[in-house]
């Protein structure tokens, strides 16, 4: 099950996973990010995952690869906050070969991901703002 978090701006995805997810999970994460792609630049995801998650079907890795590719370069940064050790691990490997800034966060530092996922990068500031 995938469940879409409030309190974050327009250019920012932000849902948890638990359990397993299903056809419909994907299908309205991938149709979120393909309208907010089409009104933002860059995009910005917060992801938690929680210690349930169990996967999902490999019919639906496709869909999620297959827009993946296609945002390839919209991608600003990603917070995963999670403390599926493994999914730590994954988060960190494949950032490094991802556009933009991706970070792994445990559980207990959910509030330092969620800070720096809607903290304003310093291009955008006005220029009188340190």
């Amino acid at each position: 099950m995938i469940e879409h978090l409030a309190g974050f701006g327009d250019d920012v995805v932000a849902y948890t996973c638990h359990g397993r997810l299903t056809r419909t999970d994907y299908t309205e994460v991938l149709t979120d990010i393909e309208v907010r792609v089409h009104r933002h630049a860059k995009l910005r995801m917060y992801c938690a995952i929680g210690s349930d998650y169990a996967g999902s079907g490999a019919d639906w890795v496709w869909q999620d690869w297959r827009l993946t590719f296609a945002t390839w370069f919209r991608w600003e940064r990603g917070a995963v906050v999670t403390d599926v050790t493994w999914m730590l691990w994954a988060t960190r490997f494949v950032g490094v070969l991802f556009p933009g800034q991706w970070r792994a966060y445990p559980t207990a530092q959910a509030s330092a991901a969620r800070a720096w996922i809607t903290e304003t990068a310093p291009e955008e500031r006005p220029a009188d703002t340190p």
